[in-house]
């Protein structure tokens, strides 16, 4: 491990580093701030970062460890926030001009447990504007001239780029997996109500969930299991089974996997060079592991506009207001949203909400036959162009109906990266992460 590589240890390894005495956290730390450094004038990814904090904290692990004192699993790890999540010693602006210096007075229950766990909080990364559609000043570390997708861009390109290791991100549509496609890392969106939201700019309740990125899947387990404890607050919360992540992960598994190849009612909107990537990796994974391409029901075939009624619903209630108050700060696109979020009626947002069991009902077939299903992450590689940050075509879906999905920089499309995504049942974050290891392990060539 070299003073110049350590920016690319991922936690894991950091974290085994720390307990041989190869590496310090000032040491790591140091790394991804000289990183950041380097990089900021391209990358963008950040909003808020204190460097002297950062390296205080970690002399402090550090000298705990040398002492011998307990320490917590993520002890001396650098962590990113998505600035849409509280934290009482950093801004949290929402990615808006409207809260700008906004400081929170506590932090959110995500950041609290992380914390509590040892790990640092390095700073505030970008969202968009209100963790909607408004771009924020982020680029694509491939490509400074593509998008890196939103809304947790700045935490995607962080980690992609080896700023830090672990960054939070939020999904209400496909504000994580799609990120994580354009920017070529591991973005993990659990099942809802794995881990709290209180804390976190609310924008829709039955849809909004808190994840993360990482550079491999062991670390999304780390991170997943240092922010999931019960939290009585956030009454989406599931009380459920809520043990170790990262014990599972490691163990082989028992059988090849069998595997649901599923194009979804999105399918003829991606690229096309997407479109033969995502067939050619589902083929390549046969014998190793049984792939079967599997139709949806036809009723999923405006199951995408079932979940822009909750989002645009939700947007139209809790950001409303706030753009009626702000006119000249509220971008053009958001307004847009609010007007058409407020045509919908209580019947037509209950009634969405009532279509969620049937379909998910109708999927436990395949949920029951196969370990995972995979699909594509995105319609393609990232956009040209800062001015959008991409369609959530193929994961409001998912989404919508609770379940955990994970995107894994397997692809390539036009000299970019671009995701696979395998989604599962709800409540298997565990047996889907187990799936992701394995497919991570994987060489494929186009």
């Amino acid at each position: 491990m070299m003073q110049t590589s350590l920016d690319q240890l991922t936690a894991t390894e950091a974290l085994r580093g720390f307990a041989s005495g190869k590496i310090t956290s000032v040491q790591l730390v140091s790394a991804c701030l000289e990183r950041i450094r380097a990089r900021d004038d391209a990358v963008r990814a950040w909003v808020n970062i204190d460097e002297e904090s950062a390296i205080r904290k970690a002399k402090a692990v550090d000298s705990a460890r040398e002492q011998g004192a307990a320490l917590g699993p993520l002890a001396g790890i650098p962590v990113g926030i998505k600035d849409i999540i509280d934290t009482v010693d950093f801004p949290t602006e929402y990615g808006s001009q409207i809260f700008a210096g906004r400081r929170p007075s506590a932090d959110a229950f995500v950041v609290s447990q992380l914390r509590a766990r040892g790990a640092i909080i390095l700073g505030k990364t970008v969202t968009t504007e209100l963790a909607f559609f408004g771009p924020g000043k982020t680029r694509n570390p491939h490509n400074e001239n593509h998008t890196p997708g939103g809304s947790s861009s700045g935490s995607a390109a962080a980690v992609a780029d080896d700023q830090v290791p672990l960054a939070l991100g939020t999904q209400t549509a496909g504000s994580i997996i799609r990120p994580a496609s354009y920017c070529g890392v591991i973005g993990f969106k659990p099942t809802f109500g794995r881990a709290s939201r209180i804390g976190a700019l609310p924008q829709s309740a039955p849809l909004d969930t808190i994840g993360g990125y990482a550079r491999s899947v062991e670390d999304i387990a780390l991170l997943m299991d240092a922010i999931s404890a019960f939290d009585p607050g956030d009454r989406d919360m599931s009380s459920g089974d809520r043990s170790s992540l990262s014990a599972v992960v490691s163990e082989p598994l028992a059988r090849p996997l069998r595997i649901a190849f599923v194009k979804s009612p999105s399918w003829p909107t991606a690229d096309a060079a997407a479109r033969t990537q995502y067939e050619l990796f589902a083929a390549s994974l046969s014998p190793r592991a049984e792939v079967v391409e599997t139709p949806l029901p036809a009723d999923f075939e405006g199951s995408l506009r079932l979940q822009q009624i909750i989002q645009f619903s939700d947007i139209a209630r809790n950001y409303g207001p706030i753009a009626d108050e702000n006119p000249g700060r509220v971008s053009a696109k958001l307004f847009e949203i609010i007007a058409e979020g407020r045509t919908f009626s209580s019947a037509d947002y209950v009634a969405a909400r009532a279509e969620r069991e049937p379909l998910y009902d109708l999927l436990r077939p395949i949920l029951v036959n196969y370990d995972a299903i995979l699909t594509p992450a995105a319609p393609g590689a990232a956009l040209k162009g800062l001015t959008a940050t991409g369609s959530p075509a193929f994961n409001a879906l998912w989404t919508y109906l609770g379940m955990p999905c994970i995107s894994l920089p397997l692809l390539e499309a036009d000299g970019l990266p671009l995701g696979v995504q395998l989604t599962g049942a709800r409540g298997n974050d565990a047996g889907l992460l187990q799936a992701a290891l394995w497919l991570m392990t994987l060489k494929f060539k186009a």
